[in-house]
């Protein structure tokens, strides 16, 4: 189904339609004002990114959502996470992993403990979006600290070679790029004790084997389409130029006066109210995927995200220094994102019957379900004083109801074959 989506996009050409301008959030009084300091490199990049958006809906009219995310995400030339280190303290987001050991030490312990229950199989680790590399790091000494590491090799899917540069100076000894035109992978290596790792642009790619599969803060990025019901039609939010070029942003949203490809073929789940909403066909291509996978194969996959469960509209932004930023300006100087639908990821993973889900649940309930506080405490305890307190506050961000807590949820997904094992022995953290 997915793949006659895709073809029928490509047959249509979006600049046929006619377009009214859409009202967006006001990001005024949300937005931090911060001094921009950008590189002459990045500055260079910005430019030549909106240059080339605005050349390319001079020639073919409004693109989707989909398409601006898509370039601005990962242009080869000047994609946002092509050529810098967005993330940290100093980039423009923090991820959990960077916060506190105590994450990847217990999604570590989750993988392990449901592995166990399987049957304790060969089995290759895979990581969707690795960023640079800090939960794959911190999983890999999980794992050799149980001493299974023999057992396993590591496939990351990251389409960008920068981050994988990254990622290999954080995990492995010595790598090596590959551009011979023939293997899947773009970059292998070994870690120090001998795991062999290698790195894919595409989930496709990677071997077909029994996997683990982790994908945290992987799906947010993905293009979406905007949708809005009028006149009970779906249209499309499309972006456009706008016609004043002395006005900031140098684009607008605007709204499709016909159907486009995606509208018309979009179907809303059952009891689905909403009359405007946010939809990724990569989503669901990918979960599909993963399903029909894990199905075939075998594994267990793990998805880790902020989002919401089928009733949010307006979640598309930008993320700039840690601040809201207007997703329009300067396109490529921020992270663009939007909530995750679980509720649509539920219902793509499980219509076929191929696999089973659990969850989604609230990001501080499953930690401290895999007994996050009695870690914290045993790190307490051997920690210097001037390291508790930030072990403390680290933490408490990761688990708060009002903060990461209960911003980001926990997503898992086992082979449908399983159903009755898991009822006899119930996953872990999702009790």
């Amino acid at each position: 189904m997915l793949e006659k989506i895709f073809k029928y996009i490509l047959r249509h050409e979006i600049r046929k339609f006619s377009y009214k301008s859409v009202k967006r959030p006001d990001f005024s009084q949300e937005i931090k004002q911060k001094t921009k300091v950008i590189t002459e490199e990045e500055g260079k990049k910005t430019i030549d990114l909106t240059k080339q958006l605005k050349a390319k809906i001079l020639a073919t009219g409004p693109i989707t959502v989909a398409d601006y995310m898509r370039e601005v995400l990962t242009h080869p030339q000047g994609g946002y996470y092509m050529y810098k280190d967005v993330f940290g303290r100093e980039g423009d987001f923090i991820t959990s992993p960077e916060i506190s050991q105590i994450f990847a030490e217990l999604v570590g312990i989750w993988l392990l403990t449901e592995w166990y229950k399987l049957g304790s199989l060969e089995f290759q680790l895979v990581e969707l979006g690795p960023g640079r590399g800090t939960l794959i790091r911190d999983l890999l000494r999980v794992l050799t600290h149980f001493k299974i590491d023999p057992q396993f090799s590591i496939h990351l899917v990251e389409i960008s070679p920068y981050l994988g540069g990254l990622q290999a100076e954080r995990i492995c000894h010595g790598s090596t790029s590959i551009d011979d035109n023939k293997s899947r992978f773009y970059r292998k290596g070994e870690t120090p004790s001998g795991i062999k790792v290698f790195w894919y642009k595409h989930l496709e790619d990677v071997p077909r084997n029994f996997s683990l599969v982790v994908a945290h803060e992987f799906f947010d990025a993905l293009p979406i389409h905007k949708l809005q019901l009028e006149n009970n039609l779906w249209k499309e939010v499309l972006i456009d130029i706008v016609s004043n070029v002395s006005e900031k942003p140098e684009f607008r949203f605007v709204l499709s006066k016909e159907q486009t490809p995606v509208s018309k073929l979009y179907q809303p789940l059952k009891s689905d109210t909403r009359l405007s909403l946010e939809y990724s066909l990569e989503s669901d291509r990918l979960i599909s995927m993963l399903a029909k996978r894990l199905q075939e194969d075998g594994g267990i996959g793990l998805v880790i995200d902020y989002g919401h469960f089928g009733d949010k509209t307006d979640t598309f932004r930008a993320f700039r220094k840690h601040a809201l930023h207007d997703p329009l300006i300067e396109p490529g100087s921020a992270d663009l994102t939007a909530d995750v639908d679980f509720r649509r990821m539920k219902h793509t993973a499980e219509k076929n019957n191929e696999v089973i889900t659990f969850g989604p649940i609230k990001q501080g309930i499953f930690l401290q379900q895999m007994q996050g506080d009695v870690r914290l405490e045993r790190l307490l305890k051997n920690a210097l004083p001037e390291n508790q307190s930030l072990l403390k506050s680290g933490y408490e961000m990761l688990t708060d109801p009002k903060q990461m807590g209960g911003r980001y949820k926990f997503f898992s997904i086992f082979p449908a074959v399983l159903k009755e094992h898991l009822n006899k022995f119930p996953v872990n953290g999702f009790r």
